[in-house]
Formats: C-alpha cells, sequence, structure tokens
C-alpha cells in the first residue's frame, strides 16, 4: 500500500501549468495540471536533451519541451512519434482537491538523473 505524501492544493498548480516540487536526492519532480483539472506528475527532465518540462506548455494530457518542442505524455512520460524516449512517471492521487506523491516513489525512482548543464559556462566551470 502507499504512502502518499501531500504535495499541494490543485489549485495552486496553474492550469495548463506546473510545479516543481524538490527531492532530497535527484532531480525535481514536475506536477502538471491541465484544463479538465487532471494532474500528473513527471521527473522535471526531457528524454531527448533534458530540458525543464516544468517550463514546457500543457496542452491535453501532454507538455510541449521547451527546448525542442517534444511532446511528452503527461500519463506515460513517453515521446510522441517520431520522437522516442520516456522519462519517470510518478503516481499521483488527489482527494478533496489536494495532490498527493508516493513517497516510496519520490525516494527512490530516477536518483541517478541528472539536470543537464548546457552552454559556454559549462565549458568554463568544467575546465576550472
Amino acid at each position: 500500500m502507499s504512502e502518499w505524501k501531500k504535495i499541494c492544493l490543485v489549485n495552486d498548480i496553474p492550469v495548463l501549468g506546473s510545479r516543481r516540487v524538490a527531492r532530497a536526492k535527484g532531480m525535481d519532480v514536475a506536477v502538471f495540471r491541465n484544463d479538465e483539472d487532471v494532474v500528473f506528475a513527471l521527473l522535471d527532465r526531457c528524454p531527448h536533451k533534458g530540458g525543464p518540462l516544468s517550463q514546457g506548455i500543457v496542452f491535453g494530457t501532454s507538455v510541449a519541451c521547451p527546448l525542442h518542442n517534444w511532446t511528452i505524455g503527461l500519463a506515460d512520460g513517453c515521446a510522441r512519434a517520431p520522437d522516442v524516449g520516456c522519462t519517470q512517471k510518478f503516481s499521483v492521487h488527489v482527494a478533496d482537491g489536494v495532490v498527493h506523491l508516493d513517497a516510496t516513489e519520490l525516494a527512490t525512482l530516477a536518483l541517478e538523473q541528472q539536470a543537464v548543464v548546457a552552454g559556454p559556462a559549462s565549458k568554463v566551470l568544467a575546465g576550472a
């Protein structure tokens, strides 16, 4: 049986938007709300080049990655054809307008994933 961790109220997530949930280890989790008030949660990392999905545009049951416009399904975390790849999905439970995520999943899933550092500054910092 899952142990659910209270995250926020549904109304705290903008319609067609998201919120980021920080974890003690691993990358943040993005919690999305579509225009039908359905809530989804994915690792905040596009499977293509690691873009922050929390900054993407939500439409229907998908989000468009802000870096290269890949369409990622919110229900399964997978890119839509012709693109391929998936990001980690997290279980969501909504009760009485409160959003909960599975505490075990938050503590154990996708901990090895790293945020992408891009641009000229990453080369300068690496060589410092």
